[in-house]
């Protein structure tokens, strides 16, 4: 990760409809609707004072934020929240609000200026919603199927199988379709497709795999094996029990899920 330093920044509690902005060193607060309007509004508040713009992770509403702001030029980091909230308890502060937590999120930014990560490239976004996209319809195939399995033992599967029938074959299709465009887009960019060949090369990591990491992981091909070995929860973290272990920790939940199976996958395979 590249390291800045600037004596502006502009902390962001992103919501669905509001921005909660908190701006450093001046102290100044305001709220914008989290619209078209509002991100204008923004941009023309930070650029012209080469502000550093951070917000949290906060599951997707922070992305046309992003967009916008990277695309005027602005710099912008993402944050992950679980450092945000350590760092408030660092300072005791125990009360939570959308304006105290932009103010907690300028000051984070202050203090680590090397802190999360910038935007990912348009592919890389492109690839992300198609595999979120990809695993929620596979969870509802798991929970299509579980139904199935209860209906045959309640006796009553005949009356709905073919709608089951139906919404499977469609469950499918969908996926298959979206798996193929998922393939298409790491081939037409060379860089994808080199860290997919190799993640691929490595004993149990398949497409789907591969995929959910690059995915989850845009920091691959940037950080050190320590470092993404940490990511994925494979690396111990020295916070000792009393039994004298040191469990695992991991930043992404899906990339520890992923690299989970693929390890079941290859010891069953041995």
């Amino acid at each position: 990760m590249n390291k800045v330093s600037h004596d502006k920044v502009i902390g962001i509690d992103v919501s669905r409809d509001w921005l909660d902005i908190h701006c450093l060193p001046d102290g100044q607060r305001l709220r914008l609707p989290n619209t078209e309007i509002g991100h204008n509004r923004l941009v023309d508040l930070a650029r012209p004072v080469g502000a550093l713009v951070c917000f949290e992770a906060t599951g997707g509403q922070e992305w046309r934020l992003w967009s916008v702001l990277d695309g005027a030029g602005v710099m912008t980091r993402q944050l992950p929240p679980a450092q945000i909230k350590a760092f408030a308890a660092s300072r005791g502060t125990r009360a939570k609000t959308d304006r105290i937590d932009a103010e907690l999120i300028a000051w984070f930014m202050m203090f680590r200026p090397d802190a999360g990560r910038n935007l990912p490239h348009e592919k890389l976004r492109l690839l992300r919603g198609l595999v979120s996209k990809r695993g929620q319809i596979v969870e509802t195939r798991k929970r299509l199927l579980a139904q199935i399995k209860a209906h045959g033992k309640l006796g009553s599967a005949d009356m709905f199988e073919t709608m089951d029938a139906e919404l499977k074959d469609l469950l499918d299709r969908q996926i298959a379709e979206l798996e193929a465009r998922i393939e298409q887009t790491i081939i037409s960019d060379d860089e994808l497709a080199t860290t997919a060949d190799i993640l691929r090369s490595v004993p149990g990591v398949g497409p789907v795999a591969s995929t959910m990491l690059i995915a989850e992981m845009p920091e691959l091909g940037q950080i050190t094996g320590e470092q993404a070995a940490a990511l994925t929860g494979l690396a111990p973290i020295a916070h000792d029990r009393w039994d004298g272990c040191r469990p695992p920790q991991t930043a992404s939940q899906c990339a520890k899920v992923v690299v989970f199976n693929a390890t079941q996958t290859e010891r069953t395979a041995t």
